[in-house]
């Protein structure tokens, strides 16, 4: 049990740092792009539905942060009845 909880502990990380990249790859590179694609390929639909409930607030959107923020809850709620 211990093992399933690092693998979890470490998706959930590994997953978080991809929403981070996301993020700062939507600034920088142009939405073309193949790297940017297969981010996004991984993030967008995980986006989708926080994105139709919470909208974005002017230029700013929270939806990456609000789904990096759900996952780590996830995670720990697992891990804990795991463990």
């Amino acid at each position: 049990m211990i093992i399933l909880a690092q693998v979890i502990n470490t998706l959930s990380q590994l997953l978080g740092l991809i929403v981070i990249i996301y993020v700062i790859l939507s600034y920088f590179m142009d939405p073309y792009h193949p790297v940017r694609r297969g981010v996004s390929s991984i993030v967008e639909p995980m986006l989708a539905p926080i994105r139709r409930v919470v909208p974005p607030v002017g230029m700013l959107d929270f939806s990456p942060l609000i789904l990096i923020v759900l996952i780590q809850l996830a995670a720990r709620i697992i891990i804990g009845l795991l463990t």
